[in-house]
């Protein structure tokens, strides 16, 4: 985050509180050497890591398996000229824990293109940061132009 870009800095409880609210968040990743963003539902655990469900045979799985990620996920009103983003950053892993596994397919995020062999994604939340801006204005009190 920079420091003095005007908006405000949410604390990691309250970024993960928003993060729990949302939908729909990108996955970042790393695919043939260059950044590589891919739009996904997921579902956020109690302990702040990113839970997704996707093919077991999925680029994604490939690429992102053990390797540390980013994830995002905001909300923007643009009429108010408000909103938040938060991103959450740490290595992802298949879920291979066979109880888990259990678990997260009565309880975990559901596909929305569901697959013959699905796995779990976790990606660890060692990173919490976020940010907001609130009607329009910025932390110095300037007023954004309509």
């Amino acid at each position: 985050m920079y420091r003095n870009d005007g908006f405000r800095e949410l604390n990691r409880q309250e970024s993960l509180r928003r993060l729990a609210r949302a939908a729909v968040g990108r996955i970042v990743h790393t695919r043939d050497a260059l950044p590589a963003v891919l739009p996904v539902n997921f579902l956020l655990a109690e302990d702040g890591a990113v839970l997704l469900r996707t093919s077991a045979s999925s680029e994604l799985v490939r690429a992102v398996d053990g390797a540390v990620v980013a994830f995002e996920a905001d909300e923007v009103d643009v009429a108010a000229q408000s909103g938040w983003s938060v991103v959450v950053t740490g290595p992802a892993s298949v879920v291979t824990d066979p109880d888990e596994h259990a678990h997260l397919v009565r309880t975990g995020p559901r596909s929305w293109v569901p697959w013959p062999v699905e796995v779990f994604l976790r990606i660890e939340a060692d990173l919490v940061t976020g940010r907001e801006l609130v009607g329009g204005r910025t932390l110095y009190g300037v007023e954004l132009p309509p």
